[in-house]
């Protein structure tokens, strides 16, 4: 039992679950507002504004520096894993994304002309990755957390 209940203490975890929920919660909500239709899907779904991972990898960080502090290794080594991920997150998986939306009109294009079925039948998912203004408002809402989080508690 004390396993458990250091984890759900773990300020620093906390702070990056609470950061990702708000995350996802904004992403539902900005998802209804632009298509007028509510998707389960944003709530644990990949991509869109703000983005979850650069939002929970930034809470983690900063609160590891508001904590331990921001000369600490523990720091640098969150600092580090931060910026990673949200390299990849821009980058790699968002050109996944694009990619995947290219294979899908392909697919589609040739189905059309052949008529036949390709056997894959599921289509690629095309939300992956972030824009650069999608991570940058996940950077600010990890922040945003981690510090209130810190003052409130």
């Amino acid at each position: 039992m004390q396993f458990l209940f250091d984890l759900i203490t773990n300020k620093i975890l906390v702070v990056g679950v609470v950061s990702w929920f708000l995350a996802q919660v904004f992403k539902c909500i900005s998802n209804l507002i632009l298509t007028k239709k509510f998707s389960i899907e944003r709530l644990f779904g990949d991509g869109g504004m703000p983005s979850g991972h650069s939002a929970t990898v930034v809470s983690v960080a900063t609160a590891t520096g508001l904590y331990e502090g921001f000369n600490s290794p523990v720091f640098a080594v969150a600092a580090i894993v931060a910026i990673v991920v949200m390299h990849d997150a821009m980058n790699v998986r968002y050109q996944a994304g694009k990619q995947a939306a290219l294979l899908n009109v392909m697919a589609e294009m040739f189905e059309k002309v052949t008529g036949t079925d390709l056997p894959n039948e599921e289509k690629l998912k095309e939300l992956l990755g972030h824009t650069p203004l999608q991570v940058a408002a996940g950077c600010v809402l990890g922040i945003a957390t981690a510090a209130v989080m810190y003052l409130v508690f």
